[in-house]
């Protein structure tokens, strides 16, 4: 009977031991960006914000957009337990239409998936910019001054 109580107390201890030694973890305010409608050649730059809700120090390795017309920029530095970081994604507004895109990010966190991965995406629609009227140029290029008679 003292066996048991001994090892049902010495499995007590350990599972304490076992939680706490999570790793770094990543976590994403929102893994999804929406920029909706936006006009051709508006700002593309858009910021994910996460947390290391781990205990030990997170590392991304690299960040991978499906495509050139997207280009993510990541800390290289560590990121301690507790504290914030950002990925900047841009993407290419001169593309008009549709767009759904996706940036692989590659790091040390316990909550990826089995390589490493955590999968962030962008979306939204670029709308061209109706052409602008311009004012009318005379015989040496310059405008013209137009008079009402």
């Amino acid at each position: 009977m003292k066996k048991i109580f001994a090892i049902l107390f010495a499995g007590f201890l350990a599972v304490p031991a076992f939680a706490q030694s999570k790793g770094p973890e990543i976590t994403f305010e929102t893994t999804t960006i929406d920029y909706g409608q936006i006009d051709e050649k508006a700002d593309g730059a858009r910021t994910f914000v996460f947390r290391n809700t781990g205990n030990e120090p997170l590392i991304i390795e690299r960040a991978q957009p499906t495509c050139g017309c997207t280009v993510p920029d990541w800390p290289r530095e560590p990121i301690m337990p507790g504290k914030e970081g950002k990925i900047q994604v841009t993407y290419d507004t001169k593309r008009i239409g549709h767009f759904n895109k996706s940036i692989k990010i590659y790091s040390n966190a316990s909550n990826t998936d089995a390589q490493g991965i955590t999968t962030l995406r962008i979306r939204g629609e670029i709308q061209r910019i109706p052409d602008t009227p311009t004012t009318p140029l005379n015989n040496s290029g310059e405008q013209s001054s137009i008079r009402n008679k």
